[in-house]
């Protein structure tokens, strides 16, 4: 069988394939990006449904000192706006404009919590210490995406004299790294304002990137069309620079000895170099190796297992509404992107411990066990609330007005379910349960001015993006998982056991996102071109 040669062929055409791509592409290498769906983009990827557009993965992009210093470099145009953030608490609602906000949300916390208004005051000196690292940490634009052989007014006005700065606050970052919810417990008694703040993050998340919250808010932004926008026009330069795109294939095999990849129509894609940016998993469930030196094959065979014993992090359920709803009703009460918790009380063991016990008996619990967890569940939850009209008028249709609502949601609870035969109706019950507790306190009357809804679940990202456990920032922060997980080593993350195969994307580096998923990319680009 003849095969197609490449210098370089990559798998997985979310943000780190395509930004991987990219770069290689200018660097005039032949390549291929392989991708198992008919779109590009991954979890960062828009859809319209009935002239409504909503966002498939991430709600919005978080520059993080990469994304527009990326964009710049690729010399790519892309018309972006803020993307203004509100924080909801009951019918408390506090618009976050700037740094002077964390003020009000200090009141806000005060008013709910009056007892604890020292530990409130605690909390707030940490994030405001937090706030002043993270300003340091994403202060310039990324080295990476600019040409230091050239750019001499970069490197000595801003490069060497943040370089000091960022190595000792990186020094802070690690001592920062236990799980947010044991840092909290040092500051904070009361475990209903630890909910209330911890609660809408994934858990484990490390404790500096948690209460960075604020300052994430802030760097918020949308691109014009959408967020899917950012995949089209890394699309739109791939092709520019002659690389080639192939989507709807699915890679089943590599022989990592013999350098090919085997896609499931038997075509084989010859290459020089490999970058894998796609699920890790999946990685090392079809590499072979035979042929290589032992040395590599023993390596291989002990991190394999490694990551095959692996989880995820938690997934999401995100339901989707479409209302005749204008949208001056949702602006007069918040921006177009919404944390809202419709109840001071906080999960506390709901989602922890409570939902342990019921995934290790599940088959001795009954439905009506299982629904009235869900119900409390939801009822205590943070939602995340994303109305793309009010980022872009167009993106709905003229006095209607899209939503998208999500919660953290575990994998194994709806995969047991479905293998239980009531997967659907535990789907239709979560969405009415969501339009219930919105009906009731932010948004009243609802209920009764939607015009279509439909869900995502973590089984349906799984089945779409192809992602273990329906994950999507990458490995669960619960476990110790053998991946870099200190900004210091990023340069690291992307190599592999196998010499000639490289990986990019949210499972390579912890804690993931859109702007590490772009630097990894970048850095496979960078390791391959030198």
């Amino acid at each position: 069988m003849s095969a197609l040669k490449y210098d370089t062929v990559i798998v997985g055409g979310g943000v780190a394939g395509l930004t991987c791509a990219a770069y290689l592409a200018r660097a005039g290498k032949k390549i291929i990006l392989i991708e198992k769906n008919n779109e590009f983009g991954g979890l960062v990827s828009s859809f319209i449904s009935d002239g409504f557009h909503f966002e498939a993965g991430v709600r919005a992009l978080v520059n993080a000192g990469i994304i527009l210093p990326m964009l710049k470099d690729l010399g790519i145009k892309l018309d972006v706006i803020r993307s203004k953030v509100s924080v909801g608490i009951e019918n408390r609602i506090i618009n976050i404009e700037d740094e002077s906000n964390i003020d009000d949300y200090r009141k806000l916390l005060v008013e709910l919590y009056p007892e604890s208004e020292k530990e409130i005051d605690d909390f707030i000196i940490v994030m405001r210490k937090i706030m002043k690292h993270l300003d340091v940490l994403y202060g310039i634009e990324n080295p990476l995406f600019k040409n230091l052989k050239k750019d001499y007014r970069y490197i000595f006005r801003k490069l060497l004299p943040w370089f000091p700065k960022f190595l000792f606050t990186v020094s802070k970052i690690n001592r920062l790294n236990q799980p947010v919810e044991d840092y909290l417990r040092m500051i904070i008694k009361n475990q209903s304002l630890r909910d209330i703040i911890s609660q809408h993050f994934f858990k484990g998340t490390p404790a500096f990137f948690a209460l960075s919250y604020f300052s994430l808010y802030l760097d918020y932004f949308y691109p014009a069309g959408g967020v899917g926008r950012l995949a089209r026009v890394l699309e739109d330069k791939i092709i520019e620079y002659k690389g080639e795109l192939k989507p709807n294939t699915r890679i089943t095999e590599i022989d990592a000895a013999n350098k090919f990849v085997t896609d499931e129509n038997n075509n084989r894609y010859e290459y020089k170099n490999l970058v894998w940016a796609a699920d890790s998993k999946t990685f090392y469930s079809i590499t072979r190796t035979e042929g290589l030196p032992l040395n590599i094959q023993r390596n291989f065979e002990a991190f394999r297992k490694k990551i095959i014993d692996a989880r995820g992090s938690e997934s999401v359920f995100t339901l989707y509404l479409q209302t005749d709803l204008p949208l001056e009703y949702f602006g007069k009460i918040s921006h177009g992107h919404f944390f809202y918790t419709p109840s001071r009380k906080g999960l506390g063991e709901i989602h922890t411990a409570e939902l342990q016990e019921l995934l290790e008996n599940f088959e001795n619990k009954s439905k009506k066990e299982i629904l009235s967890w869900l119900n409390r569940f939801l009822e205590l939850n943070t939602f995340e609330i994303s109305i793309p009209g009010l980022k872009y008028p167009e993106l709905a249709p003229e006095g209607k007005t899209g939503l998208i609502i999500s919660f953290l949601a575990e994998y194994d609870l709806f995969e047991k379910i479905k293998n239980s035969g009531w997967y659907e109706e535990l789907v239709k019950e979560t969405e009415r349960k969501i339009i219930l507790i919105l009906s009731q306190s932010v948004y009243p009357g609802l209920e009764n001015r939607i015009l279509k809804q439909f869900s995502f679940t973590p089984l349906s990202i799984r089945n779409r993006v192809g992602t273990t456990d329906g994950s999507i920032v990458g490995w669960s922060f619960r476990e110790n998982v053998p991946i870099i997980s200190k900004i210091q080593s990023a340069g690291k993350s992307v190599l592999t056991p196998v010499p000639g195969i490289f990986q990019a994307g949210q499972w390579v580096y912890r804690p993931a996102g859109v702007p590490m998923s772009i630097l990894t990319g970048k850095i496979a680009a960078d390791r391959i071109c030198k």
